[in-house]
């Protein structure tokens, strides 16, 4: 009797789609996204559902397969970019859509693009006596460096 090997588990690849848990913490330890114990998340590679470094690091793992990265800082989300903390009238804040409003350190403002098509989000830094505000607009973990835990649950 002729039996057939077993077929081997998928691999990630760049277009795939994947299942997985996955925990995201800073250097520190601190956990900024975690999904184990909860729903797991299906993405689909090679779009901007995750950043490209943590893309590269899924590609070529089994299904089944579970990992960790270590990836230095700036690796995954880019350098922090001084360029992109930037004040922000009160009047162009009315324009979009604040009028009256009011925000404080720490709040994520969003702002929409210049084609009005989608939209990109600003963390404020400061408030002026004017009612101005001081947005970083650098992804909150630029700059730093971050460890990936992965469960591959399905690669299709």
């Amino acid at each position: 009797m002729l039996t057939e090997p077993a077929a081997a588990a998928p691999t990630v690849a760049a277009d795939s789609f994947v299942t997985l848990h996955y925990r995201l913490a800073g250097a520190d330890g601190t956990v900024l996204i975690d999904t184990f114990g909860a729903q797991p998340a299906t993405l689909s590679l090679g779009g901007s559902e995750l950043a490209p470094a943590l893309q590269a690091c899924l590609i070529g793992l089994p299904e089944g397969a579970e990992a960790t990265f270590e990836l230095p800082a700036g690796q995954a989300f880019g350098q922090r970019d001084p360029a992109k903390v930037q004040w922000v009238s009160r009047r162009l804040l009315d324009e979009l859509g604040a009028a009256g409003q009011s925000f404080a350190v720490g709040d994520v403002l969003q702002f929409p693009t210049p084609d009005g098509q989608g939209s990109y989000a600003g963390t404020v830094c400061a408030v002026g006596d004017d009612g101005a505000v001081c947005v970083d607009f650098n992804h909150p973990l630029a700059g730093q460096a971050v460890r990936l835990t992965v469960r591959i649950i399905g690669v299709l």
